[in-house]
């Protein structure tokens, strides 16, 4: 059953007061306790979430899990509520990693014996060198090449003080399996979870165990695939004064495709919190503009008036890589706006690529209108207190260094009810090198934009914009809910966001749209072929001329010559530049298939193939390709091979026989009838064979050639989706029938060999069934899993089916695959 709420937002924006000009808006609430909550949604850089609970229970972090800094506070009545972030706490080096200092350490590749962790093991045979330790070719900190499955590290260092009483943590970069020890005793395993610069905070007893002068650190790490990294050090906590103790209690949270929603108790006044991201798809400049809001609405709950202020206070961190960096922040005033604005100093454009980084060019920004509303920057104990003492000390128009904090603050006066807003944004000045060419943001693709000219336009078009998005809201929990239930719909709602902000938008100088995902948590690839694939059915849904810029640069590189393979490209290169493939090997019948199938997609929502006949020759090679190679795979990578590679993929071959197959359909579409039937004959043939080499009684294997075996195919689904006909419909009913009885707790295993799962895939397996209430029997153990999860980050598309964690993978854009089930429904409504 629908639980519904009814918002009330006044309409005219910043100034609205008392109870006049309030519009009812209705919402189907989500239910779903989300395992973060999206803030600020704009590009893989400038993306803010909330890990907790409570939105005050712990900082505001990017999707990596670093620290965003973003503090919220009301004062009600001259009493002072904290109801977003966490007061800083500070920390310095006391063991520098290798991001903050040079180090050195005695390693080997090696079993050692058993007491290799003790101070007075002699490691003088292991060979020293620097740190980190890592694949160098992908990992950009690690300073000595670590290429071997294990290594052991032995790092002395020496302590100048007596650090008893203090709180130290232990913070550290692993790839991936990893335990940490200090003086001999662990203390931290990290089990199978990759992290990059995390923090734990070390137990008395160690801490009591580290003594001034000569101590130890020790690690081992195991990497069984892909990139290694290990790298640790110490910090120390400095002094924390707190200003903002006291909290607001948090009544609920809500999130939607555009919009999330808190409410809050401030005393005598209730609060609510409202992160907009208006990011509409039929409208490409407003999805590329750079600007969120946050909107506060107060109303007192015992019918009186209060004097009211509200405080909202950022770091310069929002545009920095690192929190040594050196930053500069300023204030100024344009056309009734205030700006508070921070960016690194150094302002090295496009100069960084990897995974777990963040931007460090471009410019951060904090915006209101300037009516009754005070800004500042300084030191983040001096504002607050400020803040709740009722000291204006005038406004500081600069500050240097990450610890000179921005603050705004919006005096309300005394008031029964209010709404205001601040917007927040981000202005990166080029967003993507391609092929050599630094481009930039979609919304400034000409160089003719500014970005107070952004956060002008947001302004204005404030009441339109938040209308629109409880509208869009409401319509997606509906549409979705009547596809694939009210669980499917809270899943689709908190995978909107993520999805479409894992990419960036520019143009090509060719004319093409590139809509470039960055594979997040992952290893960093910009513009994945098998990040695409399973990201595409959003886009294929709401704008075709997307799921486009999802293709252009893997066609583009082709037929440029660049790539000169019968089989599309795995990438074109490490985010955010894009100047060819570069990972270390290729996946030809993976991107093959994948290339095909969505370009069958696009026409099919279309209704022409326009498209592909501008790619005809290169979607020939590919075609041609599979038909030669992809009924029984040999020993190649495929985007299921977490477990390991091998041949004879059962799954990878039904993807080259849609590829075939959507080749085939793609040309009837062109009148090229010979063509057509040919090679649909084709598809149909290896269809045959398949059926005859995968049979394993009551389902088919993982493998041809192992008996005993099954596995997802859920590359099956285009068969039903764009109706081909090249797989008789019991195919995936026998499928179907046999994963019931499979699957556990938190959902379907993605096959035999482990218990995890790729969320993904589960829901493009459940759109294989026929009916909607067999779907909702693989969603509702996946909704669980979100709903009980341990660890609290941007949605995960691995995890484990037979207990609450994830196994890798945060903030994916392949969580656009949630909407297969959508797309389905859409492409019965266009029959």
């Amino acid at each position: 059953m629908k639980s519904i709420v009814l918002y009330l937002l006044p309409l005219f924006g910043l100034l609205a007061c008392k109870s006049s000009g309030v519009k009812d808006y209705e919402v189907v609430k989500n239910e779903l306790r989300a395992p973060a909550y999206p803030l600020v949604t704009i590009d893989p850089y400038t993306s803010a979430w909330s890990m907790t609970d409570n939105l005050y229970d712990g900082a505001v972090k990017h999707w990596t899990g670093k620290d965003f800094p973003l503090i919220g506070a009301i004062k009600v009545d001259g009493v002072a509520y904290r109801f977003m972030g966490t007061e800083d706490v500070e920390l310095d080096p006391l063991v520098p990693t290798s991001e903050q200092g040079e180090w050195y350490g005695s390693y080997t590749t090696t079993q050692p014996a058993a007491n290799w962790k003790d101070n007075n093991f002699n490691d003088s045979s292991w060979k020293k060198d620097k740190g980190a330790f890592g694949t160098k070719i992908n990992e950009p900190t690690a300073k000595t090449d670590w290429t071997t499955e294990n290594i052991w590290v032995r790092r002395h260092i020496v302590l100048d003080e007596d650090v008893q009483g203090k709180q130290i943590y232990l913070e550290f970069s692993n790839d991936d399996d990893a335990v940490f020890y200090i003086n001999g005793i662990e203390v931290h395993n990290t089990g199978s979870t990759c992290n990059k610069n995390a923090m734990i905070k070390l137990s008395a007893d160690v801490v009591n165990a580290l003594k001034k002068g000569d101590n130890l650190i020790a690690a081992q790490c195991k990497n069984p695939v892909g990139n290694g990294l290990l790298d640790f050090g110490l910090l120390v906590q400095k002094e924390m004064h707190t200003a903002l103790e006291k909290t607001a209690v948090q009544k609920s949270v809500d999130v939607q495709a555009t919009q999330t929603h808190y409410t809050f108790v401030c005393g005598e006044v209730d609060l609510k919190l409202t992160f907009s991201a208006p990011l509409f798809m039929d409208d490409l400049n407003l999805l590329t503009r750079p600007v969120n809001y946050i909107t506060y609405q107060v109303v007192a709950n015992d019918g009186k008036a209060h004097d009211v202020q509200v405080y909202f206070e950022a770091s310069p961190r929002w545009a920095l890589d690192q929190p040594y960096q050196e930053s500069v922040s300023q204030i100024f005033e344009d056309n009734g706006l205030l700006f508070l604005k921070s960016g690194s100093k150094e302002q090295n454009i496009l100069a960084k690529k990897g995974d777990d980084l963040r931007i460090d060019w471009g410019y951060f920004y904090l915006v209101a209108e300037k009516n009754n509303v005070s800004v500042n920057i300084g030191e983040s104990n001096t504002l607050r207190t400020n803040f709740v003492n009722n000291v204006q000390d005038g406004q500081v128009t600069t500050g240097e260094n990450e610890k000179s904090k921005m603050s705004l603050t919006h005096n309300l006066g005394s008031v029964e009810s209010f709404s205001g807003k601040v917007m927040i944004g981000y202005d990166d000045i080029y967003s993507i090198q391609y092929f050599g060419d630094n481009l930039r943001p979609y919304w400034n693709q000409d160089g003719n934009q500014t970005i107070a000219g952004q956060f002008h336009a947001a302004n204005k078009e404030y009441d339109k914009l938040i209308e629109k998005c409880y509208a869009f809201d409401k319509e997606l929990m509906d549409k979705a809910s009547l596809a694939g239930g009210k669980k499917y719909a809270e899943l689709c709602a908190l995978a909107y966001r993520q999805a479409i902000t894992a990419h960036k938008l520019v143009k090509a100088p060719n004319g093409d749209l590139l809509f470039l995902s960055k594979e997040n948590n992952s290893n960093g690839s910009i513009g994945t072929v098998d990040v695409t694939y399973p990201s595409a059915p959003l886009f294929l849904y709401y704008n075709p001329e997307l799921a486009k810029g999802l293709l252009n640069h893997i066609f583009y590189y082709s037929e440029s010559g660049k790539w000169t393979k019968p089989f599309p490209a795995h990438d074109v290169g490490t985010y955010p530049l894009a100047n060819g493939q570069t990972y270390g090997g290729d996946m030809p019948i993976e991107e093959g298939g994948n290339m095909l199938a969505l370009t069958a997609a696009i026409a099919a929502m279309e209704g022409n193939a326009k498209y592909a006949e501008k790619h005809w020759d290169v979607l020939t090679t590919w075609t041609d390709y599979l038909v030669e190679y992809g009924l029984d795979p040999e020993n190649q990578l495929c985007t299921d091979d977490f477990a390991g590679h091998f041949a004879h993929n059962v799954n990878l071959s039904v993807k080259a026989i849609m590829g075939v197959a959507s080749y085939g359909k793609l040309a009837d579409m062109l009148g090229k009838k010979d063509v057509a039937e040919k090679y649909t004959a084709k598809a149909k043939e290896m269809a045959q064979e398949w059926m005859k080499m995968a049979d394993d009684g009551d389902h088919y294997r993982l493998t041809f050639d192992k008996p005993g075996t099954w596995s997802q195919k859920y590359n099956l689904v285009w068969n039903k989706l764009l109706k081909m006909n090249i797989f008789p419909d019991e195919v995936a009913q026998k499928e179907i029938a046999y994963y019931l009885g499979k699957q556990n707790k938190y959902g379907l295993p993605l096959d035999n060999r482990e218990t995890y799962t790729k969320t993904d895939w589960i829901i493009w397996t459940a759109t294989l069934a026929d009916d909607k209430a067999t779907f909702e029997k693989f969603i509702d153990p996946l909704h669980l899993f979100m709903n009980e999860t341990v660890d609290r980050i941007p949605m995960s598309d691995w995890v484990f089916t037979d207990k609450p964690n994830y196994r890798g993978f945060k903030a994916r854009s392949v969580v656009g695959g949630y909407y297969i089930k959508m797309l389905e429904e859409k492409l019965k409504g266009s029959k």
